[in-house]
């Protein structure tokens, strides 16, 4: 048992005097992080240095309690085994002092790997201490004579004092919520996110910010359990408890959520509630502004192509169509800012059309559809803009079309009537003049897209295009939303890169962002696509790879192979698999014992690796060239020279006369041409002699073999017929028949027998050679044989197929 002296009980003290680094030449920090120098472990781990000893036995084996003269030796064996120790607290927690204005906070460390005398803090730290990054220490500026020194500022220099402290672990905190109207399905799992991940610490009275995408939420740590100062966040359970900072606030949250209640998803004032869609449906629906309504297609046609239209029934609003194809790449519903297709067009109609051929509809398990009412900026109305707008979505499958069939269209232009030049309408010749009259002084068409419009109305007053691009409409909103979604600078909230337009943002988050998650094939986990220690997305090893980062690095732990037993790296594990099952497509199939009743397999068979055996044991030109296996054989054999095999018939002969007249006497016998399998499969046993000769003799001039076998061939080829004759799993295909040349289906095309070829074209499952090679390989265990079906076989497709080609 070890035993700490008393000195070592006593907590650890140590604190420091250190200067603050500015935050870009720190590591990046989050939450309450610090960096400290690294002479500060050494200091600590001296500060922690304790002296054990071991009490738990004697350590002299001539100790005697009894007697006094052994103490001595005891004592002296004692302290040669007393040693030091460093041990450290876990966690390492600081009390920081701003020596300027007196504030207090507590931090967990990051490193240890600051310049000596200098400690880096996160931004949380900076702006719960009172820093601001102008006024903080710049090393890049070094001495005059050149040293590695820093250069020390006189007044500007910040100093915070650093104080190792521990502290209890935490078990309640109390938060307030500084803004109203917080829903606890907003920020419940967020917040528990965001302080798992970045906090060490509480301190009491700091200001907690959450982030969720362009959302914050700012918390007020007010009250801790059971110091009231700070506590630990690791390794324990927090009892969270929420208060409004005042009455007024909670009056106002519960109206905010009243409010909401009534606008939710479903209701009367809110949008509808999505759900699932098929294809060729018309779907009515509703969408407040801002809001998003998703919808779900599970089954499609996968080689026709997708078009997509939503129709609303206001034209004043603006109102968006979103699609992204659901996979392992992409597991985020589509969003303004994260999508695959989008129509953000100023017409009141939106279409999206997908080919069939699309790389986006690879791999994709189902398709999400969101339809989103565009919010803006437009604050003088109000009213309108919190009013659900009506739409209605259409889904359809379409066919290619290349155009290569399409009739061109021929001009039918009426020899008397002209073009009017400011309109493009046809009209009479005899009114021309009248109508360019009245054209000329009420309407006027646009010099960019040539669109008609009335002088007075507001749709040409408000007619716009985009100097940028080829965009144009008729509203300021619709401007204004064109603005703000095409040349209006978007950062991305996950990873800070900065796009220049939405369309940009969202191909960098559904395609390059670091963050992106994804279900990785190896870990089947919901990860980032790139972790900080993977190659870049650009490396040519992922682009040649076609995997993400996190694949790549993933996917080099090594496994198993169950067919061969190789240890072969995760993402190489498909390709290897393929080089085995080309190795199995190419067997050809095993060659069955011709007696109808074994279940054996001749001139060796296929083993549990897949590979072939060198047992043997067949006899070829027996019978028509029937080949039956060496147990079957085995009866029959004789050393006597019968080069034309007279003897040899007048010996099978014989063995069917004896089986036809007395039986083999087993039990378990089904053979039809056996008078004990007669009897137990309840046929009429042949009693006239004549009739035994004359069944004998038929036997022999077809060449068939149906002697009586053992228990165990007889059941593996009752099995084995049975699996043939069903219909392979999961293919769909017609089942079949046994018969002598093979299996032919219900629209089998070639003849049962006379020697051609079979045609096993809608056919599924396995011949029987490879199902009496799997039973015989398995000893006659069915569950275990079709597995060694699906893994070693060759099916009547796949082996239709390689006949096919040749």
């Amino acid at each position: 048992m070890i035993i700490m002296d008393t000195d070592s009980t006593k907590s650890i003290k140590w604190s420091s005097q250190l200067s603050v680094l500015s935050t870009g030449h720190t590591v990046p920090l989050r939450g309450d992080k610090i960096i400290l120098p690294p002479s500060t472990l050494e200091q600590l781990l001296s500060a922690s240095t304790v002296t054990v000893s071991s009490a738990d036995k004697p350590q002299t084996s001539s100790f005697d309690s009894y007697n006094p003269y052994s103490y001595a030796a005891e004592r002296q064996a004692r302290a040669q085994l007393v040693e030091t120790r460093q041990e450290l607290p876990h966690p390492l927690t600081f009390r920081l002092v701003n020596p300027l204005n007196g504030r207090v906070c507590y931090a967990g460390i990051r490193e240890f790997s600051a310049e000596e005398d200098f400690v880096g803090l996160s931004p949380f730290l900076r702006n719960s201490l009172g820093f601001e990054d102008s006024s903080a220490v710049d090393t890049s500026k070094t001495l005059s004579n050149g040293s590695n020194a820093h250069q020390l500022p006189n007044q500007s220099e910040l100093k915070l004092t650093v104080h190792f402290e521990e502290l209890p672990k935490g078990t309640y905190v109390r938060l307030r919520p500084l803004e109203a109207g917080y829903d606890p399905e907003n920020w419940k799992a967020l917040l528990e996110k965001h302080l798992r991940d970045n906090f060490t610490t509480l301190t009491n009275g700091e200001v907690l910010t959450v982030t969720s995408g362009t959302e914050e939420f700012r918390f007020l740590v007010d009250g801790l359990r059971p110091n009231d100062k700070a506590v630990t966040l690791v390794d324990t359970d927090l009892e969270v408890d929420i208060e409004p900072l005042n009455e007024d606030q909670a009056r106002e949250t519960l109206k905010r959520r009243a409010l909401r209640a009534q606008q939710a998803p479903g209701t009367a004032e809110g949008s509808s509630s999505g759900g699932l869609l098929q294809i060729g449906q018309e779907v009515a629906g509703r969408v407040r502004p801002g809001d998003y309504v998703d919808y779900i297609i599970e089954e499609w046609n996968r080689t026709s192509d997708l078009e997509l239209e939503l129709s609303p029934s206001n034209d004043e609003r603006e109102i968006d169509i979103f699609l992204t194809p659901a996979g392992p790449k992409q597991r985020s519903r589509p969003r303004e800012d994260e999508h695959v297709f989008a129509d953000f067009s100023s017409n009141s109609s939106k279409r999206i059309k997908v080919r069939h051929s699309n790389v986006e509809l690879e791999n994709a398990e189902l398709l999400w559809i969101s339809v989103r009412a565009y919010e803006g900026d437009d604050s003088s109305s109000q009213s309108p803009i919190l009013a659900p707008v009506s739409y209605l979505l259409r889904v359809n499958s379409t066919t290619t079309n290349d155009g290569s069939s399409a009739t061109p269209e021929i001009s039918t232009q009426n020899p008397e009537e002209e073009i009017c030049t400011n309109c493009h309408q046809s009209v009479p010749k005899r009114t021309m003049f009248l109508h360019q009259n009245f054209c000329l002084r009420n309407n006027i068409s646009c010099p960019t897209c040539h669109t008609v419009f009335q002088k007075s109305s507001a749709e040409w007053k408000n007619h716009w295009h985009c100097p940028h691009d080829t965009s144009h409409g008729t509203t300021p909103f619709s401007h204004q939303k064109h603005d703000a979604l095409y040349h209006t600078p978007r950062t991305c909230p996950a990873c800070g890169e900065r796009c220049s337009s939405t369309s940009d943002l969202s191909h960098h988050r559904t395609k390059l962002c670091p963050s992106k998650p994804i279900l990785c094939q190896f870990c089947h986990l919901l990860v980032p696509q790139r972790g900080p220690d993977d190659p870049e997305l650009t490396d040519p090893e992922v682009l040649m790879s076609g995997l993400t980062p996190h694949e790549l690095i993933d996917g080099a732990r090594t496994t198993e192979c169950h067919l061969c037993f190789k240890i072969v790296r995760l993402r190489d594990m498909a390709t290897h698999l393929k080089h085995h099952d080309y190795e199995r497509l190419s067997r050809s199939p095993p060659i069955v014992c011709g007696n109808t009743n074994c279940g054996r397999t001749i001139a060796g068979y296929f083993s549990t690796d897949g590979k072939r055996t060198t047992r043997g044991g067949g006899q070829k030109g027996l019978f028509h060239g029937r080949e039956i296996c060496s147990t079957c054989f085995g009866p029959l054999y004789s050393n006597t020279y019968d080069p034309e095999g007279k003897a040899l018939t007048r010996r099978v002969e014989r063995r069917y006369l004896t089986q036809l007249m007395s039986g083999c006497g087993k039990s378990w016998c089904g053979n039809a041409r056996c008078k004990t399998g007669r009897s137990n499969t309840g046929l009429e046993p042949i009693r006239e002699m004549k009739n035994i000769n004359a069944e004998a003799k038929a036997l022999l001039a077809v060449g068939g073999v149906q002697f009586c076998t053992d228990e165990g061939g007889q059941r593996r080829r009752e099995m084995a017929e049975m699996v043939a004759a069903e219909k392979g799993e999961g293919d769909g295909f017609v089942g079949g028949r046994v018969v002598d040349d093979g299996v032919v289906g219900e629209k089998g095309k070639g003849k049962e027998k006379g020697g051609k070829k079979t045609d096993r074209r809608g056919l599924g499952g396995y011949d029987v050679g490879w199902c009496v090679n799997a039973l015989e390989v398995e000893k006659g265990d069915l569950l275990k044989a079709r597995g060694w079906l699906r893994e070693w076989a060759v099916s009547r497709e796949e082996g239709y197929a390689r006949e096919q080609q040749g």
